[in-house]
């Protein structure tokens, strides 16, 4: 089965990475490119054009290691050209359960790259090289990406037609009887304060815990719901979340919530994607087109 981690976000060209390893055993393309196989197996599936490897990767510049995945496989790179010599060329010899190592000028690379996207310790004409140690594991061709990236596009509109009546039925079984607002916004008052009211400018503390209509808890202040929803993270100080209103961007259906309730106000708002994280959700807790469920306490108005 084909790994479904997320393709780290790397240029081929582009991955201001290394190695440590001397010239000893490395061999050159007609192009330039330096390579060696500590691993071959010949027999297996080739990378192709547009591929996406699987696997570990270490990325030295000149002896400075800049990049490791190694324990962690993932999709690391996609075979992909953007110069002659470039790791493209090195990536295309490579078969599933190959090792090899890559080396590339990094005063030819520096061609193809603005001067603040090269390490401050690079010195042209120095004889600097990037190495790219590949271990790879799994290979997901450009046919299977093209699919996976079809079904996700497909995946993402079932959800966004899905959401109204999600909500709908959302506000059905928990028997809320309140109207949404313009923007589709529920405000639920469980406990209305009478304290000063949230404006522009000052500064409030509110507790929340944020939960997906399914109940799945995807973050909150409170230790204890922290630790119901399985989210308590050690060394984290659970405390009310502190800020100057207009000061912090919140997303819409909170900010838009609390604006002029009063401190002591304890509140759940219920909110579209629209509202909250939109088509491209937030993390790996939020999908894209996610309505949200929030509990509020307004702490402190000042």
């Amino acid at each position: 089965m084909k790994k479904s981690i997320k393709l780290a976000t790397m240029l081929v060209a582009g991955a201001m990475m290394l190695v440590s390893c001397g010239g000893d055993g490395f061999k050159t393309t007609d192009s330039g490119l330096m390579y060696k196989f500590e691993k071959q197996n010949k027999s297996a599936q080739q990378v192709q054009d547009g591929d996406v490897l699987v696997g570990e990767m270490t990325i030295t510049f000149d002896t400075t290691q800049t990049f490791s995945n190694v324990g962690h496989a993932d999709r690391i790179l996609q075979a992909q050209k953007t110069f002659d010599g470039d790791l493209y060329e090195g990536l295309l010899m490579m078969h599933v359960g190959d090792k090899a190592t890559f080396a590339i000028s990094a005063d030819t690379l520096a061609k193809y790259l603005q001067a603040n996207q090269m390490p401050p310790y690079y010195e042209q004409g120095k004889g600097m090289k990037i190495y790219y140690e590949i271990s790879l594991q799994d290979i997901v061709t450009k046919e299977e990406l093209e699919e996976e990236q079809n079904n996700f596009i497909a995946e993402m509109k079932e959800r966004q037609q899905n959401e109204p009546a999600a909500i709908e039925a959302y506000v059905r079984d928990n028997n809320i009887t309140v109207k949404p607002n313009d923007k589709g916004v529920y405000v639920i008052v469980k406990k209305k304060g009478n304290g000063p009211k949230v404006a522009a400018g000052r500064t409030v503390a509110m507790n929340y815990t944020g939960r997906l209509l399914d109940g799945t808890m995807f973050d909150s202040s409170v230790e204890s719901d922290a630790i119901q929803g399985g989210l308590q993270q050690p060394g984290r100080t659970y405390e009310p979340l502190t800020y100057v209103v207009g000061q912090m961007r919140l997303i819409p259906g909170w900010e838009e919530s609390v604006m002029g309730m009063p401190e002591g106000t304890v509140m759940q708002v219920i909110m579209p994607s629209a509202q909250g994280y939109g088509p491209q959700g937030a993390g790996q807790m939020i999908p894209p087109y996610s309505p949200l469920v929030f509990d509020i306490e307004i702490v402190s108005v000042k």
